[in-house]
């Protein structure tokens, strides 16, 4: 009787081994593609219409644009009618006061105070613009450019090595959802935009700032101070700005005199750049969720305005000189203001956020497809945004 049960007890035995090595076995590959997906989900192939990329890569008003620069250059002042800033968009569009004549903007810059700024003036003016042209690997110059004098100027030992975390502190009001300020601030680099306030703020948005990121428009406010004065952060903290406006060029020469810290601006490359995938992203939203060509959408986003915004351009730079990356304050809720620390509650159409958030969804999503977007070999480091 028991030699006739041993075999069959073998069989069941070796039966339920199996099962449960079969079991585990389903369970770990389950477990890997779950724990992938967790660290970067799936999504679709990347597919990029040529037509949009190649629409993207056209800047409306670059011919004005070339020609006003060129009489800036010359010293001819006489007919800056171009404002490509966020001030000027809001007078022509009735928002603010009435606008101005322009005669005024040449009746300051020949005041005393800038008579000797001019040297410096064309001269920045004419190399920014002698780099105006896309460049795809521009990022991967950060680190000479903009990480170095960062270095030097906190002490830092010169390498090639990036900061190991990037903090980009955006201004959306749903910062004050969540209490990330101790989070912010234990990242290696703290990155904040426009002189975003902080006191009062520090549970929500930290204390801690590194580099201060701001539009042309911001030191331009600031010029208008004998001392020009820009330091919420303290005046240590280092600037690092984008040009709106070829006069704020001015501003920069007269501000740079006084600076205790860097006050850096950035390549007419890297902005090149930053357009051109912002352009690409609101090409195609506009298309998809409008039905209409590609070719009307410039009418629509008057198209020599458009820019992207001071946001989207610090996410950029962050890529370029940070191993890790994250993202707080960018995104929106009908419940939030636009900005945590103040009340504007409408949001500019200067900007397409809605482009940009798409932007942002692919980088921490999908960031093997940024490349291709971009033209580039720049290995996309992870990016994790905070809600």
């Amino acid at each position: 009787m028991k030699k006739s049960i041993r075999p069959l007890f073998s069989l069941v035995l070796l039966i339920a081994v199996g099962t449960v090595l079969s079991f585990r076995t389903v369970f770990r590959r389950d477990f890997a593609f779950r724990l992938s997906d967790n660290l970067l989900p799936a999504g679709p192939p990347a597919v990029f219409n040529s037509t949009l990329l190649r629409l993207a890569a056209i800047e409306l008003g670059e011919e004005k644009i070339r020609r006003e620069i060129e009489q800036l250059v010359e010293g001819n002042l006489g007919s800056q009618a171009h404002y490509r800033t966020i001030s000027s968009w809001r007078r022509y569009h009735h928002l603010d006061e009435p606008p101005r004549s322009t005669m005024r903007v040449p009746v300051l810059l020949r005041s005393p105070r800038y008579q000797g700024l001019w040297p410096e003036f064309r001269k920045s003016l004419r190399d920014w613009f002698r780099n105006k042209r896309f460049q795809p690997e521009i990022l991967t110059e950060l680190i000479d450019l903009i990480k170095r004098p960062l270095d030097r100027h906190y002490g830092f030992p010169s390498s090639d090595r990036k900061y190991a975390s990037c903090a980009v502190v955006g201004n959306s009001g749903i910062l004050l959802k969540k209490d990330h300020g101790a989070l912010i601030d234990g990242h290696e680099i703290v990155i904040r935009l426009n002189n975003a306030r902080t006191r009062g703020f520090e549970r929500h948005v930290g204390s801690k700032t590194n580099i201060s990121f701001v539009n042309s428009n911001i030191l331009h406010l600031c010029s208008r101070r004998e001392t020009c004065f820009c330091h919420p952060y303290g005046e240590k903290v280092p600037i690092v700005m984008y040009i709106c406006q070829a006069l704020h060029f001015m501003d920069y020469a007269f501000c740079n005199r006084s600076h205790k810290a860097p006050l850096l601006v950035t390549d007419a490359r890297f902005d090149m750049l930053c357009t051109r995938i912002v352009k690409y992203y609101s090409l195609k939203r506009f298309v998809e969720e409008t039905g209409k060509t590609p070719e009307e959408w410039g009418p629509t986003h008057d198209g020599s305005m458009f820019h992207y915004s001071s946001g989207m351009q610090a996410v950029m730079l962050a890529l370029g000189i940070c191993d890790r990356v994250s993202l707080f304050g960018f995104g929106k809720s009908v419940l939030a203001k636009h900005h945590y620390h103040t009340n504007q509650k409408i949001e500019l159409h200067l900007h397409d956020y809605e482009a940009e958030y798409l932007f942002y969804r692919d980088l921490a999503e999908r960031p093997q497809v940024i490349p291709f977007l971009m033209e580039s070999r720049l290995k996309v480091p992870p990016v994790v945004i905070y809600r």
